[in-house]
C-alpha cells in the first residue's frame, strides 16, 4: 500500500460525492436522519466546497494507486468572542470519510496527520473534528489520535 494525499481537483467531484454518498448511507443507519439519495451528497459537495472557500479550505484526498480511498474537509475556523484568542482560531476537520474497504489500514490517521499539519503550518494551537454520538468507530479513532470531548451538541424531536 503507497498511499498518498492531494488536494482534490474539479475533476474529482463525482468519487467526492460517491464518497459522502456512501458516509450518507452509513450514517443513515445510525441516525436515521441522513439522505440516502445520491443527489443529497451532490448537494452537500456544493455546500462544503462553498464553505471551505471562505475559511482557506480545501477537501484532501487519500489514493492508493491513483484510487481514491478516503477525503477530508479541512479549513481554519474561528470561534466566538468568548474564546481566548490563543485557541479563537483553530483548524476544522469538516469531514473524513475513508472507503469503507480502506478503513483499518491507517488512512484516517494519515489524513488526521495531514489536518494537524495544516493546522499548526497556520500558526494555530487546536484541531477540532466531530462525529456522530452513534459513530463509536470514528470516537475511538479520533480519541486514539487524541481528540478530547469539547462540546456536546443534543437533539431533541419534536
Amino acid at each position: 500500500m503507497s498511499v498518498t494525499l492531494r488536494t482534490a481537483r474539479p475533476a474529482d467531484r463525482s468519487i467526492v460525492i460517491e464518497l459522502i454518498h456512501r458516509l450518507n448511507l452509513f450514517e443513515a443507519d445510525l441516525t436515521g436522519d441522513r439522505r440516502r439519495d445520491y443527489k443529497g451528497a451532490g448537494a452537500y459537495y456544493d455546500e462544503l466546497l462553498q464553505r471551505l472557500s471562505g475559511r482557506q479550505g480545501r477537501v484532501i484526498l487519500a489514493e492508493d494507486n491513483g484510487i481514491v480511498v478516503a477525503a477530508m474537509g479541512f479549513s481554519i475556523d474561528q470561534d466566538a468572542a468568548y474564546v481566548t484568542e490563543d485557541v479563537r482560531r483553530h483548524g476544522t476537520v469538516t469531514d473524513l470519510i475513508v472507503h469503507e474497504d480502506w478503513r483499518g489500514r491507517g488512512i484516517g490517521q494519515m489524513l488526521l496527520r495531514e489536518a494537524e499539519r495544516l493546522t499548526r503550518q497556520a500558526g494555530l494551537k487546536r484541531l477540532m473534528i466531530g462525529a456522530l454520538v452513534a459513530n463509536e468507530r470514528a470516537e475511538r479513532t479520533y480519541r486514539q489520535f487524541g481528540f478530547e470531548p469539547y462540546v456536546s451538541y443534543m437533539v431533541k424531536a419534536l
